[in-house]
């Protein structure tokens, strides 16, 4: 009986890597083209019973709740919100870098602080995270926390429900974060290449996001927290040199937009808003913006051109709330990615910079 509970044990193992179902979230009213799925002999196969030697596998999200630290730092989310809401009201470009921070986090290796760690060839130390921000405002919440609830919660948790706050601060949705992620102990700065940098084209977006567990509705919304934040006119130099002689791939930009932008960009350390209409305002105008070729990053404007994102813009542009009520759904996935909530996984970091010694 025990060698044939270990057989069946390896089996299901093996096939957990063959097959990932994902199930996509809309929220009401949505107006995209309706697919017709044809269902596959494997939904019409009866349900066998639960053999009594296999153990029950649960996802990593399944161990996280938004009670985890009721009873052990109850004070915790007051805490974070506090803070937050401090340094946004002195400085209001933070919240779009703690949610640019936290998407840089949960791109590399998963929601785990990674992106936290500051040593020699992390991927905080590597040249295209130059421009990241917001550390001091995580280290400010974490060393609150230890005081009052010592070794107890996650650094990669404090970054997540900070993400939710700045987002709350600038006119986003609320939505429950839940807890119980661990700290990671690996950052390499190479891996921190992965995430998009603004060039990239739509089928490479797609991919990204679909080995984290996302979808294109995931994609084209999470790119709606643009509507917000700035970007260094440095990263956007292809993209205002647009109309030459030469026939460019990228789509193309509105030519008032594009003469502002090039005033604007006159030295490479400038900033550029990436919403140019309500730059900051949570809306939904980054989708209008797009409409109207306005699009600061070529990321941002291929989504409107493309044939398998344009019709979820066009969707988005005119429904506000469905935007809003959508990017909650989405942020709660993005702070699913790739979790560590086992024993033997992560740690409580007691300094976000640096592993527990």
């Amino acid at each position: 009986m025990k060698h044939r509970c270990f057989s069946i044990v390896f089996i299901l193992l093996v096939l957990a890597h063959v097959t990932v179902f994902d199930t996509i979230v809309l929220a009401k009213d949505v107006k995209l083209p309706s697919l017709k799925l044809k269902a596959t002999p494997f939904s019409k196969a009866k349900p066998h019973s639960r053999s009594p030697c296999l153990p029950k596998i649960l996802p990593p999200q399944d161990y996280l709740s938004t009670t985890y630290y009721l009873t052990s730092c109850p004070d915790l989310e007051g805490i974070i919100q506090n803070k937050i809401n401090a340094w946004i009201q002195r400085d209001y470009t933070t919240a779009a870098s703690i949610i640019r921070l936290h998407f840089h986090d949960c791109a590399v290796r998963g929601c785990d602080a990674s992106i936290l760690l500051n040593h020699a060839g992390s991927e905080r130390r590597a040249e295209v995270s130059k421009t990241l921000r917001g550390f001091e405002v995580i280290d400010e919440i974490k060393a609150e926390v230890e005081k009052r609830c010592p070794k107890t919660v996650s650094c990669a948790d404090i970054l997540t429900a900070a993400a939710r706050d700045a987002m709350v601060m600038v006119g986003g949705p609320f939505w429950e974060v839940p807890f119980g992620r661990k700290d990671g102990t690996i950052s390499h700065g190479r891996e921190a290449h992965m995430v998009p940098q603004g060039h990239e084209n739509v089928t490479a977006l797609i991919e990204f996001f679909q080995s984290r567990g996302l979808n294109i509705l995931d994609l084209v919304i999470l790119s709606g927290s643009h509507t917000i934040g700035r970007s260094t006119c440095n990263s956007i130099r292809p993209r205002l040199s647009y109309f030459k002689n030469t026939v460019m791939a990228e789509p193309p930009i509105d030519v008032k937009y594009l003469n502002f932008l090039k005033k604007q960009c006159r030295r490479d350390s400038n900033y550029a808003n990436l919403d140019a209409t309500t730059p900051t305002t949570f809306d939904s105008m980054y989708y209008t913006n797009l409409e109207k070729k306005r699009g600061l990053l070529l990321t941002d404007q291929l989504l409107h051109s493309d044939a398998r994102t344009a019709p979820i813009v066009a969707a988005l542009a005119p429904q506000p709330q469905l935007f809003i009520s959508q990017f909650a759904v989405s942020m709660v996935k993005l702070g699913n990615v790739q979790l560590l909530t086992g024993k033997n996984q992560g740690e409580i970091r007691r300094n976000c910079n640096y592993v527990n010694p």
